[in-house]
C-alpha cells in the first residue's frame, strides 16, 4: 500500500498479472489517494509531457479517473479502431512516435507558453480554454500541485518546515499543511518522519514523452 500523490500529467500504464494484461489511460490526479499494488503484478508506464494528450480521449474527462483500453490479443490492444502492439520499455519511444505520426497524440504549444510566463497571441479566455483542453487542469491547479510536490521534496531532503514554507512560497505553516494534505496526503511532520511505513509514489517523473 502506498499514497499516490497528485500528478499533473496523464499516463499510459501497462499491467501484467497472472497471465492477464491491462492497458490503462490515467488522467491527472488532483488529490492524494491510497493505492495498493499486488506483489505479483508487473507495471510499465509512459508518462506524457504536460500539454500532450489524445484528442480521441479528451483529457478533461479523465481528471481523477481512468479508462481501460480494450484488449485485442494477448499482446495487443484496441485504439482508434486498430490493434496496437503493447509497448515495452525498450520501444516506448517508437510507440509514442507512431502515436504522434497517426495524429493520436498531440501537444499544444500554448501550454509551454503559459508555463514559461510568456504572453500568448490569443485572448486570455482562449488561452485558458486551450490550456484546460490540453491538460484537463487550470494553470492555477498545475502550479499548486507542483508547489506541493516541490515542498515535499524539500522536506524529504531535511529542510525545516518553516524554511520550506518560505522556499515553496506558502503564506504560513497552516497553508503548507493544508496543501500537502490535499495533494500529497501526509502532514509536513509526517513527511519528515523517516520511520513511517507508508510510502509515497515517485515525486518527480523524468523523461516524460510526447
Amino acid at each position: 500500500e502506498f499514497i499516490s500523490i497528485a500528478l499533473n500529467h496523464s499516463e499510459l500504464v501497462i499491467t501484467k498479472r497472472r497471465g492477464t494484461l491491462r492497458i490503462t489511460l490515467r488522467g491527472p490526479e488532483t488529490k492524494a489517494t491510497k493505492a495498493y499494488v499486488p506483489d505479483d503484478a508487473e507495471f510499465m508506464g509512459i508518462i506524457f509531457k504536460l500539454g500532450t494528450f489524445m484528442p480521441k480521449l479528451p483529457i478533461p474527462t479523465l481528471v481523477d479517473c481512468y479508462i481501460d483500453l480494450p484488449q485485442a490479443t494477448s499482446q495487443s490492444f484496441w485504439l482508434n479502431g486498430s490493434a496496437w502492439k503493447v509497448p515495452t520499455f525498450e520501444n516506448a519511444d517508437t510507440f509514442v512516435d507512431r502515436l504522434v505520426r497517426e495524429g493520436l497524440l498531440v501537444h499544444d504549444p500554448i501550454v509551454d507558453t503559459v508555463l514559461q510566463g510568456e504572453v500568448s497571441d490569443l485572448s486570455v479566455r482562449s488561452t485558458q480554454r486551450r490550456f484546460l483542453q490540453a491538460t484537463g487542469l487550470t494553470h492555477t491547479t498545475v502550479r499548486q500541485i507542483e508547489r506541493a510536490r516541490y515542498a515535499t521534496m524539500l522536506l524529504k531532503q531535511g529542510t525545516s518546515i518553516l524554511d520550506t514554507v518560505f522556499e515553496a512560497g506558502y503564506f504560513d505553516q497552516p497553508h503548507l499543511t493544508r496543501s500537502l494534505k490535499q495533494y500529497i496526503g501526509p502532514t509536513p511532520a509526517q513527511i519528515m518522519d523517516e520511520e513511517r511505513e507508508e510510502r509515497l509514489s515517485l515525486l518527480y517523473h523524468t523523461d516524460s514523452l510526447g
